[in-house]
């Protein structure tokens, strides 16, 4: 995905990628000089910590400030259990530090999907490949089959909504399990201090709904709720949160001229339509969400990396 990001936006940033040894991915530069245990501190998180659009991502930001080389470990889509495989293992073992930017609970598994730690999603009874939201769609509409009216059909939506659908919410409560589960396990094999960032336009409170995806979800990280999260923080060494949407949307320009310029989305591989073109980011976060997010962590990380880590139980 990195490599549709660096297409898509090769107007605005050039994100110098490189690759792991013994991985597809392929991560945001610059590369650390060294990759020697304890020579640098590991960000782990996914697109947005990846910083697509952002000449500047939070973890080269923390670099400067702190005099530290990092590791940006951002891949798009990421859940926990992608940071457990054997290409990362070794990178966060050597670590002086971890960040881990709380990631979205629908890249986790439950009894109608397999995941495999990303957001495009494993349909269990036939093996149908499906982006999240797609794939949660069907879970939610599969009660409205025959009901084509849509008076009728919204109406029964919102009655289902309030008052049925425990099929949807049995595999919400499987893939917070997951989700959970992952991060414990993905926690408990790093020995290095382990600071939990909360980074997102919203706190983490929230309630979900069940009459579309995006009152399922939230906004991101998806599905995730402050009980996960006081859970989750309780197995590190310490936890900040930023909550900002400051510079949002976000103008994209031309990196060579400072003059705006549009991308084509579709260039990504994600499914949008062709003719579509972007002028502005709306979605990442922006250079000064990434700005908020580094000044979040620096103290925090900073008292951590004299000190000790404890692992879960």
């Amino acid at each position: 995905m990195s490599q549709g990001y660096q297409i898509r936006d090769a107007a605005v940033v050039d994100y110098e990628l490189w690759q792991p040894d013994g991985s597809s991915d392929r991560l945001r530069g610059p590369r650390p000089a060294s990759l020697a245990a304890g020579s640098y501190i590991a960000c782990v998180g996914a697109a947005q910590t990846f910083g697509c659009f952002v000449p500047t991502p939070w973890p080269q930001l923390l670099a400067t400030r702190l005099g530290i080389p990092t590791l940006n470990l951002g891949i798009a889509g990421a859940g926990p259990a992608l940071f457990r495989s054997a290409p990362w293992q070794p990178l966060l073992a050597n670590a002086r530090a971890v960040v881990l930017q709380v990631l979205s609970g629908r890249s986790a598994d439950c009894s109608a999907f397999h995941s495999g730690g990303r957001e495009r999603l494993t349909r269990r009874t036939d093996g149908r490949l499906l982006a999240a939201d797609a794939a949660w769609q069907e879970v939610l509409q599969a009660d409205l089959q025959g009901w084509h009216t849509p008076l009728l059909r919204g109406l029964r939506n919102r009655w289902l909504a309030r008052c049925g659908r425990g099929h949807v919410r049995r595999l919400v409560q499987e893939t917070r399990a997951d989700w959970l589960e992952q991060y414990r396990q993905l926690l408990a094999g790093i020995a290095a201090p382990k600071l939990l960032l909360w980074w997102s336009r919203r706190a983490p409170r929230y309630r979900p709904g069940y009459h579309s995806v995006p009152a399922l979800f939230g906004d991101y990280p998806q599905l995730v709720d402050e009980r996960m999260v006081a859970t989750l923080a309780a197995w590190c060494d310490a936890y900040v949160e930023c909550v900002t949407a400051r510079g949002s949307p976000q103008l994209l320009r031309d990196r060579a001229t400072g003059a705006p310029t549009t991308v084509a989305p579709a260039l990504a591989g994600t499914g949008e339509a062709a003719d579509l073109r972007w002028t502005h980011n709306a979605y990442y976060p922006s250079p000064e969400m990434h700005a908020d997010a580094t000044e979040a962590v620096l103290g925090p990380l900073q008292r951590l990396l004299g000190g000790s880590s404890r692992a879960p139980g």
